[in-house]
């Protein structure tokens, strides 16, 4: 089954990097958004960042940024009232730099007093999660359930370790002088309706062989009849942190 969910959860992010060919992100358009709004270059290198300047995705200033510019270009929100980002564990690790952010951060690790009956402690949606991992939800009577994530300057937050790394040619002299390879870690803001999908006939579904030698194994594949494709870039930003 995880193998499964990781292709799917890898096609719709695939499908939201696709927001990147809309150019720099801003109020009025989607698009890909690197630390300090910088825009890409046509030839190497594609960015240079000035003496003292970090090229890591900031709290204060790049998700503020993001966030506003979602909000400007009437991106609407998922039913709790809050955007989505996917972040990548690097991505995750520079923001929980911030005090504030890793505040909040950590006490969604600490896992509610009951799952089940939530009333009991209001309080632990937002600041305990549903389970582990920065409030990704473990289990609930023994079975998998939803991650709930955790919530942050007007986002729900989620880590997965299912995002591609890419790698850009920059100059950034916090790091290193002169122009240098990079590695580049992406997070993946977006509203509903960002991302469509078409099933054709039965939803995913496994198919056994029945070629199987008198019972002695079994040959199983997944089957699914479906198209993916992105909506609308302007409700997506992909951002990126610079790794150094």
């Amino acid at each position: 089954m995880d193998d499964y969910r990781r292709w799917r959860d890898r096609v719709f992010a695939d499908e939201l990097f696709k927001a990147e060919a809309n150019g720099l992100a801003s109020d009025s358009q989607g698009g890909y958004y690197f630390p300090g709004g910088a825009a890409k270059a046509a030839g190497n290198p594609k960015y240079t960042y000035g003496a003292g300047v970090s090229a890591k995705f900031d709290v204060k200033t790049d998700l503020l940024q993001v966030v506003k510019d979602l909000r400007k270009r009437n991106v609407p929100t998922f039913s709790d009232g809050y955007y989505r980002c996917i972040a990548d564990p690097t991505a995750m690790m520079h923001l929980r730099q911030n005090d504030a952010f890793r505040e909040i951060a950590r006490y969604a690790g600490n896992g509610m007093v009951n799952p089940m009956s939530p009333e009991q402690a209001p309080n632990a949606n937002f600041f305990q999660g549903m389970g582990p991992a920065y409030g990704q939800a473990g289990f609930v009577a023994g079975q998998p359930v939803m991650p709930t994530g955790f919530l942050f300057e007007g986002v729900r937050w989620f880590e997965s370790t299912n995002l591609p790394e890419k790698t850009i040619n920059a100059t950034v002299p916090v790091a290193a002088a002169g122009a240098a390879n990079y590695t580049i870690a992406p997070m993946l803001f977006f509203g509903p309706q960002a991302v469509g999908v078409g099933i054709g006939g039965n939803n995913a579904q496994i198919l056994l062989n029945n070629n199987d030698d008198f019972s002695r194994f079994i040959i199983m594949i997944w089957s699914l009849f479906a198209g993916f494709e992105i909506l609308n870039k302007d409700f997506i930003t992909v951002a990126y942190s610079f790794v150094y």
